[in-house]
């Protein structure tokens, strides 16, 4: 591989990122938002590298050929172009082991007691994890995630990530009252919590009795 062909590789990789990340949200699928600067930078850099070396090499400048293996430069392009991954979805909920209980030193503000709340399924699964869980009594509230049913019903469910797709983990609530929607169809469920019995366990599974269902369209940053 002479210099011209790795600067073109060097320029189509960093062109890719810059389409995922500066031009579209297709990063989202990969990365919490946070990123986007990141990846825009390295993007840049990689397409001014890229054509450096294309230029040094029209020029006549002497350098070392890379080693064959150097064409693996070129998989991330096309695993991005040609197969690029969807956000996790129901496939991967059901190989996760469940979302260790939220820590308790979490603080909740108070909900409204009229009209519905809308929460995130991490919030509403910390309240529902608090010591009493009255914030939550009584209270409709409205939460957002796709459909996973199961052998006894189904959850709405979204995925939480720290940092990248690959650490993360299923956040679930159980869904009572309406039948299950198609499988990974993005949903807002309205209703209202049902109180647990004793202490919750690392098992316990929060669960919301469901006035309103209905589909919407998957959201821009899929993750929480």
């Amino acid at each position: 591989m002479n210099r011209q062909t790795q600067g073109a590789l060097l320029v189509i990789l960093g062109a890719v990122l810059l389409t995922i990340s500066a031009f579209s949200t297709t990063y989202v699928n990969y990365v919490k938002p946070g990123f986007r600067p990141l990846l825009v930078g390295a993007g840049a850099v990689l397409v001014g590298l890229g054509l450096l070396s294309v230029v040094q090499g029209w020029l006549g400048t002497p350098g070392a050929h890379a080693p064959r293996v150097a064409w693996l430069l070129a998989a991330p392009v096309f695993a991005i172009v040609m197969v690029a991954p969807p956000p996790l979805g129901s496939f991967a909920a059901r190989l996760d082991d469940g979302a260790s209980p939220p820590s308790p030193i979490a603080i909740y503000g108070e909900l409204g007691h009229s009209g519905v709340t809308e929460l995130t399924l991490g919030e509403f699964i910390g309240r529902a994890y608090a010591p009493s869980g009255s914030s939550l009594m009584g209270r409709k509230v409205r939460l957002t995630g796709f459909a996973v049913p199961s052998k006894t019903g189904w959850y709405v469910t979204r995925m939480r990530i720290n940092c990248c797709a690959a650490d993360a983990m299923a956040l679930e609530v159980a869904v009572h009252g309406v039948p299950s929607p198609k499988e990974n169809t993005w949903v807002q469920v309205t209703g209202t919590w049902i109180p647990r019995k004793g202490r919750p366990s690392d098992t316990y599974v929060p669960a919301i009795t469901a006035s309103d269902v209905h589909s919407i369209s998957p959201p821009t940053a899929p993750y929480e």
